[in-house]
This record gives C-alpha cells, structure tokens and sequence, in this order.
C-alpha cells in the first residue's frame, strides 16, 4: 500500500493502469475508492496511468485535527509529494467537488505540474454569501456530531436516501479530521485570481441543478483556455456517480488534448 510523507503527514495513494499519467482527487468526506465505485477507474485505466490520492484527512491518509494542517497550499504540496514519488515530472489532472477546488489550488501553486485541468462541480470565488455560509457553519455542525447527522441531513435535504456505499464511505471519517478542514482559514477563500493564468487546456463541468453551476460556468469566462459543459438536470453528488453521463466528455476532452 503506496504512502509517501509530506511534512511529517502520510498521504495514501493507489496506481492503475499504463499511459498518460491523470491524477484524480477526490470532494469532501470521500476518499480515491469513491472513483472506484462510481465506475470511473476500469475504463480510464485502459488508456492512462491513474495516480488516485487520498486527500489529507481523508481515507487511508493522516487526519491531524488542526485546521492550520489544511492550507490549501499543504494539500496542493501532497499531490505533488504523490508525483515526486512516482517521478511523475506533469499530469493531467481531475477532480470533484472539493477535489476541483484544488485542481484551482495546483493551477495556482504548481501550475508547472498540469498538461490540463479537469473540474467538475466546482469554482474558486470566495464563498461569502449569506447562503452559502450558511450552508458551511451547519455542515460544519453536522460533522461535529456525527456522520450519522450528517447522513440524517442529506436524505433530508434531498428526499432520498443515501447509497449503502456513500453511507459507509462517510461513516468511515473522522469526524474531527473534517471539522478541522472545514475551519480552516483559507477554505472559502477565493482563489479566483489564478483564473487569467491558466493557459493550460482546462474542462469545466457541472450539473445544472447542482448550486455550484452558476459560478463554475462563470469562471470559465475569465479562463484563456476553457471549455464548459453543463450537464442537464444533474445535481452536486449526481454529476459524479453518473458516470455514463460524465465519463464520454472527460474521455473526449483527454483525447483531444493528447492530440493537440
């Protein structure tokens, strides 16, 4: 089981298949077995090399409960610690949720390690608005009491009830691990000043249901090199395990680069 040490904090990480290499990183409360059971590592591996990070506090990767451990800067420098190890110089990089905010934070921090850019339900502005803050403090609360509260929460919010698998992925937190992230200083902040500098090839993707896509289509104005592709009817958590629907834009979009 690959681990490399970044600072002192072990970071976890899983290889797949021969090829370009693609880094996937995984949205909050997940972990890289996410991009397994959502179906997006057999086909993918067929054609590039999937280097799958387990973001700090996260999975099999250390927790630290201090948020000053979650700079977005540390957790850009682990998956960069993650391509040291394999030697991997660049990559092409896809992410969700969370994990598409720190594809912003390598385009920012390490843009020199990035063929392209891949995000899904995802932009960099700073989450200031009365809603959404609202939305962090009572996540943040949720967490604080559990996963279950947090799993109460979401099939309230939604009316339907969570998968056994995203059930026990969230179960499998640490809860403590979490709340650290979601305190920590810099994670609403913006970072929407890189947006002019990304001259890599960039897709931008969301579901037009999801209450990321009015922003993630947004950024894409402001980026010299983006395509964006909203994907109907889709919410937040629906743009990723629809993968019949998700996958063929990454696949066609990766081709085209390669060929480019």
């Amino acid at each position: 089981m690959p681990y490399v040490d970044n600072k002192g904090v072990r970071i976890h990480y899983e290889v797949e298949g021969k090829g370009p290499p693609l880094v996937l990183v995984h949205g909050l409360g997940n972990s890289l077995q996410t991009w397994y059971d959502d179906g997006y590592v057999e086909p993918l591996k067929k054609n590039y090399h999937l280097v799958l990070v387990d973001v700090r506090g996260h999975g099999l990767s250390d927790k630290p409960h201090n948020s000053k451990a979650y700079t977005m800067k540390l957790i850009v420098s682990d998956v960069i610690a993650v391509l040291d190890d394999l030697k991997i110089s660049k990559a092409h990089f896809l992410g969700h949720s969370r994990g598409g905010r720190i594809g912003f934070g390598i385009a920012k921090y390490a843009p020199e390690r990035i063929y392209s850019l891949i995000i899904g339900g995802a932009h960099p502005y700073k989450k200031t608005s009365a809603d959404e803050r609202a939305f962090i403090d009572s996540l943040i609360q949720l967490w604080k009491k559990g996963a279950e509260a947090v799993i109460a929460g979401y099939e309230k919010e939604t009316g339907s009830k969570m998968t056994p698998k995203m059930r026990a992925m969230l179960m499998s937190n640490d809860q403590k691990a979490i709340v650290a992230l979601m305190s920590a200083e810099d994670f609403t902040l913006s970072l929407e000043d890189v947006l002019p500098t990304m001259k890599m090839p960039c897709l931008v993707y969301a579901g037009d249901a999801d209450t990321s896509f009015s922003n993630a289509k947004k950024c894409v104005e402001s980026m010299p090199n983006a395509t964006f592709v909203s994907l109907p009817g889709l919410n937040h958590r629906e743009s990723s395990d629809r993968v019949d629907i998700v996958l063929p834009h990454i696949t066609k979009f990766l081709e085209k680069v390669k060929r480019s």
